[in-house]
């Protein structure tokens, strides 16, 4: 009876343009993906055959130009029936191996009963998938580098192909200077390899906390410098606690404006490589008491008798 006619290019994924490149790379996706190591699924070590079948013919060119030109009449419905006299299609030095793991299609195509048939595509063995998670950070650990301690569900196959879903503990160095979305790599933590190849690797995207003192804007940080309205229309010296604690005085011009920014080069997050130092913002902002005491009640209304400033008007 004749094969259903197999779409390799479909079952990969690909255009039937494809270039070696792409097809390998397809493969190798998909092979990880229902790899029978990995995946218990249902189905999923026959889809795991058939893109083994797909690769072993679009892999080779012989075979792809062999199957091309068989398979380029075919419509959607219909079944592929070799040409007559057709049995073996190849000759030469080829070696082979008897095995019934391909389809029936197949076997009508390459050779079936009486002629050569093709091993099982054994799959390479597969380096583990990259996973990708977050950590939240507080701008001081991110700033100064910590040391943090995790634990996260994880994945491992043992000798005997068996998966096994675990939580593991993991300890994690937050490196000074580390900014938001910043990844951090952790080598060989993610996904299990195959067949004794590596695992993959496991990045922690950094999120960042929230901190009431500093604003993050890449490297630079900005804080909110407060001053009194005397500090502002005489000037003065105005301190500051910086994200390290130590304390710089700023210098605020008379008639300092709120919204006046002041500028603290290398004093924001720390370079890492040949990244320079940000620098600190800090922005001005005149604060008035809530409820003045008699004293300043009294020389305020002096200053509003004796002042002819109008902020409107200015």
């Amino acid at each position: 009876m004749p094969a259903t006619y197999k779409d390799y290019y479909d079952l990969l994924g690909v255009e039937r343009s494809a270039d070696d490149k792409a097809i390998k790379k397809a493969y190798r996706k998909l092979a990880r993906k229902y790899h029978p190591d990995v995946n218990k699924d249902a189905g999923a070590e026959d889809k795991f055959k058939e893109i083994g079948e797909a690769y072993e013919v679009l892999s080779d060119q012989e075979k792809r130009e062999q199957y091309d030109a068989l398979g380029q009449g075919w419509q959607p419905g219909q079944e592929y029936r070799p040409p007559p006299g057709y049995e073996q299609p190849y000759s030469g030095d080829y070696q082979y191996q008897t095995t019934g793991d391909f389809s029936d299609f197949f076997e009508q195509m390459f050779g079936g009963r009486g002629g050569p048939s093709y091993q099982h595509y054994q799959a390479p063995p597969m380096r583990g998938t990259d996973h990708e998670a977050e950590i939240d950070v507080s701008l001081q650990d991110a700033f100064h580098g910590a040391k943090r301690r995790i634990s996260m569900n994880a994945v491992e196959v043992d000798p005997q192909g068996q998966v096994h879903r675990h939580r593991k503990t993991l300890d994690v160095s937050i490196p000074a200077g580390t900014t938001d979305g910043m990844r951090i790599k952790l080598s060989g933590q993610g996904g299990p390899g195959t067949d004794g190849a590596p695992n993959g690797n496991l990045f922690l995207r950094v999120r960042l906390a929230p901190d009431p003192r500093f604003k993050v804007d890449g490297r630079n940080l900005k804080a909110t410098l407060a001053v009194s309205p005397w500090e502002a229309a005489l000037g003065a010296k105005v301190p500051l606690t910086l994200i390290d604690g130590k304390t710089a005085m700023l210098t605020i011009k008379p008639g300092s404006q709120s919204g006046t920014q002041l500028q603290l080069k290398g004093k924001g997050m720390p370079g890492r490589g040949k990244k320079k130092a940000g620098d600190l913002l800090a922005e001005v902002k005149i604060v008035v008491p809530k409820e003045a005491t008699g004293k300043e009640h009294e020389l305020f209304e002096q200053l509003a008798e004796a002042s002819s400033f109008d902020p409107r008007a200015a």
